[in-house]
């Protein structure tokens, strides 16, 4: 029980995003400095733990409702923070700047956040899980996001197929617009394709449902606040998403599998995703930086995600490495050397499945 506490670290986020709110000032940029300051300070230095838990221990964490409750509590305070949001940029009480601060803040707990639970429930059995899901998607508009990524994104991983998996010498702005465009258009494809094989009408096609879930929400804001309430709704589902891209492009890029004779790609295996054991990063985030393990097995449950030996590790935590390809040049000298180190490993026989 007392290993599923650390995780309450996340509401850290949220809890400095209210603070801003009611302090207004330089308080609002809290969630950001958070993010991107302090945690990339804290991980300095620290390569973060290797342990695993032990089978009859994984077995036992991974069937606690403890650690899905957490993840389910961030919904309420997530569609709070959305509705101070626009109540504080209609309110007047707001400077300019302040209302910066509060876009970016809630900007980062959208995406860092919102969208990485939304990650870790839409990969469930449970209908009232992967609904929840899409509720968490739905103010970052990427509600797509759940069918791209399942029947996507983990089928074509590190290949030139899977516009979510980064390519060597790639910057990361060509890579959002790639990810960006092509994975709303990949999902209409999925659906399509599905919609052919089960010989099922337009209709039951879920983008077309996901379309009209998030033009409903746009109207509801129109109504209150007119088309500044529909500009800022983008402006912050748009900073949630690019989060996330950038999370997807430090996790793949310049990785691939190998093209077998048969023309198909090798088992997707461990080294074919960038992991990162930084020990913060790792409970805000619910562990998505042990990236390998839920690409090698994407069941599995956050709490029980496991490190691997032959995992590419990233140099840096996640917020760290985000803000470093947002520099391309000093990314690139960096993690390319680190890549051609990967390629190497691989044709010499070092990577054993």
């Amino acid at each position: 029980m007392n290993r599923a506490y650390k995780y309450l670290v996340s509401f850290i986020i949220p809890l400095v995003y209210f603070v801003g709110f009611h302090e207004k000032g330089f308080f609002t940029f809290g969630a950001i400095l958070v993010a991107f300051v302090a945690i990339p300070l804290l991980e300095f230095g620290s390569h973060g733990s290797t342990e695993n838990l032990d089978e009859q221990s994984s077995e036992k964490i991974a069937g606690a409702f403890i650690y899905d409750l957490l993840l389910y509590l961030h919904l309420p305070v997530l569609l709070f923070s959305v509705y101070l949001y626009f109540f504080a940029i209609n309110s007047g009480q707001f400077q300019s700047i302040e209302v910066v601060g509060m876009t970016l803040s809630i900007g980062v707990y959208l995406g860092g956040i919102g969208i990485n639970i939304a990650h870790e429930l839409g990969h469930r059995n449970a209908l009232f899980e992967r609904v929840l899901a899409q509720i968490f998607l739905l103010p970052n508009l990427y509600m797509h996001f759940s069918i791209e990524h399942n029947r996507g994104h983990h089928l074509h991983i590190a290949t030139d197929n899977d516009p979510a998996s980064s390519r060597y010498n790639e910057s990361v702005y060509a890579f959002w617009f790639r990810s960006v465009c092509y994975g709303y258009i990949n999902a209409w494809k999925l659906e399509s394709k599905r919609l052919k094989m089960e010989n099922k009408s337009f209709l039951y096609n879920q983008m077309l449902w996901i379309s009209l879930i998030e033009l409903f929400y746009l109207g509801i804001l129109f109504f209150i606040g007119s088309w500044y309430f529909v500009m800022q709704a983008l402006i912050i589902a748009m900073i949630g998403f690019l989060l996330l891209e950038t999370v997807n492009y430090i996790e793949h890029y310049g990785l691939r599998r190998k093209k077998l004779e048969t023309g198909s790609f090798e088992r997707v295996q461990p080294w074919h995703s960038w992991n990162s054991n930084h020990n913060i990063g790792r409970l805000f985030l619910f562990e998505l930086s042990r990236h390998s393990d839920h690409h090698y097995k994407a069941s599995r449950k956050y709490q029980v995600l496991r490190h691997f030996e032959q995992s590419p590790q990233l140099p840096y935590g996640y917020p760290s490495s985000m803000l470093l390809a947002l520099i391309p040049p000093l990314w690139f000298s960096i993690m390319n050397p680190l890549v051609k180190k990967e390629e190497e490993k691989q044709l010499n026989g070092f990577y054993k499945p």
